[in-house]
């Protein structure tokens, strides 16, 4: 749908989504987008959640703290698709629609990353989002209610007994996206708010979703735990990866900082993103594989 001639280079779509609220997901998006911003790389974000706009809120907040104090803090070029309040509904999505697709026309060939934050529940530019997303990250609370998210499990035996509708809508995203470009999408599953405490409920979690990884074709990495750190920094706009320590003189960065700091860079290597040499190798020869028209291997028997 958004294509664009060979000698544009398009940028690097990264789409954070669950249908359950609560996962972390601005949390994660919002630390991700900083990264590659401190890292240099020109990013672009856009907030779909028409209701909440969680995204929009932090990045305001970071904005706003940054002129009253004058620090020099990275943001991102920041976009929002606004609510439609026309009467029918035929109409919203069609006026969001349009929204959606003039964005991502500006921003596709301008940029190296775009970040997209998704809202917690299905609809066409949810689902949109997905299929044209690179890497889609899906946080989510470790515990089984959580799980739910992505399938059913038999309390007895452990065993996966069906897919739920949103791994389904992802499979469906992957078989559009192959359709449109021959595009991959690697989808990583990302397990927030991990106990430190080893746990029969906790190992028990991690085999469940293993099993489940190996149908549903995606890769496991560990998050961000339950830290009150995260909490504080929103309305402040910061991030674990600021420098708190020159920012916010009389607040010095304490254990619970550099630990949070520290899962945030984990996790951002365990998504294998093209941001080191390694990885730009490893998304040219993609690129180039694609190029020959090769029919993908088929990971989730669509």
């Amino acid at each position: 749908m958004f294509s664009v001639t060979n000698h544009q280079k398009q940028a690097h779509v990264i789409v954070c989504g669950n249908e359950k609220g609560g996962s972390g997901k601005t949390t994660t998006i919002m630390h991700l987008g900083v990264a590659l911003l401190n890292a240099g790389y020109r990013v672009a974000t856009l907030d779909l959640d028409t209701r909440q706009q969680s995204f929009t809120r932090y990045i305001e907040n970071r904005r706003i703290f940054a002129k009253r104090f004058g620090f020099d803090l990275s943001l991102p070029n920041h976009f929002v698709v606004q609510r439609d309040k026309s009467d029918y509904v035929s109409d919203q999505e069609n006026n969001e629609l349009k929204n959606f697709v003039e964005v991502i026309t500006q921003v596709q060939t301008k940029y190296d990353f775009i970040l997209i934050d998704t809202p917690g529940h299905d609809g066409y530019l949810m689902r949109l989002a997905h299929s044209m997303a690179d890497t889609l990250i899906t946080p989510m609370n470790d515990s089984y209610v959580d799980f739910d998210v992505l399938g059913k499990i038999d309390p007895e035996t452990g065993n996966i007994d069906a897919l739920s509708h949103y791994a389904r809508t992802v499979r469906e995203a992957r078989r559009q996206r192959r359709i449109a470009d021959n595009g991959l999408l690697d989808w990583v599953v990302v397990r927030n708010r991990l106990t430190q405490i080893n746990s029969r409920n906790k190992e028990s979690m991690y085999n469940s979703l293993n099993n489940l990884s190996m149908q549903l074709g995606c890769r496991l990495a560990e998050g961000i735990s339950e830290r009150v750190i995260f909490r504080e920094l929103f309305p402040k706009g910061l991030t674990a990866l600021d420098e708190l320590d020159n920012i916010l003189p009389s607040t010095r960065a304490n254990s619970s900082h550099l630990s949070a700091r520290q899962e945030v860079r984990n996790l951002i290597a365990s998504l294998k993103l093209p941001i080191d040499e390694l990885s730009k190798k490893r998304s040219e020869a993609r690129e180039a594989w694609l190029e020959r028209d090769i029919k993908p291997i088929d990971t989730i028997g669509m």
